[in-house]
């Protein structure tokens, strides 16, 4: 009697594993009009007749959801296509601004290096000063300049940053589309032999 409860726990076990797996598969629903390409293609191979001839196993697609798939595959590569061309503009914009900021530094410095040379000038702007005035506006100018150039090296470093990071996203962008397009066009190969050795073979039997 006891043997024969926990057989009856067993089952039930069993049988609600089994109801958990077969929601699971139901909540997972393929489709050629939404969801990643890789579920698409899964679809495909799901919907698809296949019989064995001479050993070997042959898959039947639909001419319909072969269309929809290349279109669903090309539209997903114009994305990344418009992703890379985005941050290529990104791209170029940051290095517009680098070459901007690499002037202003260059000026900022031919100015430090002027001001520098006439420090022991006591006229200023054609009036003369006393010497403490004249030193106090002077490191006052040297000061500010300072703090300029420091702001442009500071904008200068950011820019630098965002411009790898960009051209970092842009390469794994690039290998992402490049390894997409490849198992694409591979897959779409193949279905596309398969359907064509489908073709013959019927033209044959005729």
């Amino acid at each position: 009697m006891k043997g024969f409860r926990i057989l009856l726990l067993v089952l039930s076990a069993l049988a609600m594993n089994l109801h958990f797996a077969n929601a699971q598969e139901a909540s997972q629903e393929l489709s050629l009009d939404k969801g990643p390409i890789t579920n698409q293609f899964d679809y495909i191979y799901k919907k698809s007749g296949n019989y064995r001839s001479e050993g070997k196993r042959y898959e039947v697609v639909r001419i319909l959801s072969l269309d929809k798939l290349r279109k669903n595959v090309l539209d997903t590569l114009k994305v990344y296509a418009k992703k890379e061309a985005e941050l290529k503009t990104t791209i170029s914009g940051h290095e517009a601004t680098i070459a901007s900021l690499n002037k202003k530094l260059e000026e900022t410095t031919n100015n430090l290096a002027a001001v520098t040379e006439e420090k022991d000038s006591m006229s200023f702007l054609g009036i003369l000063v006393s010497k403490g005035s004249y030193n106090t506006i002077l490191w006052t100018i040297i000061a500010g300049l300072l703090v300029l150039l420091l702001f442009f090296v500071y904008k200068f470093r950011r820019s630098n940053i965002l411009t790898q990071d960009a051209k970092t996203s842009l390469s794994e962008v690039e290998e992402e589309y490049e390894d997409h397009r490849r198992r694409a066009l591979e897959r779409e190969q193949k279905i596309s032999r398969q359907l064509q050795d489908e073709i013959n073979k019927y033209k044959k039997a005729k």
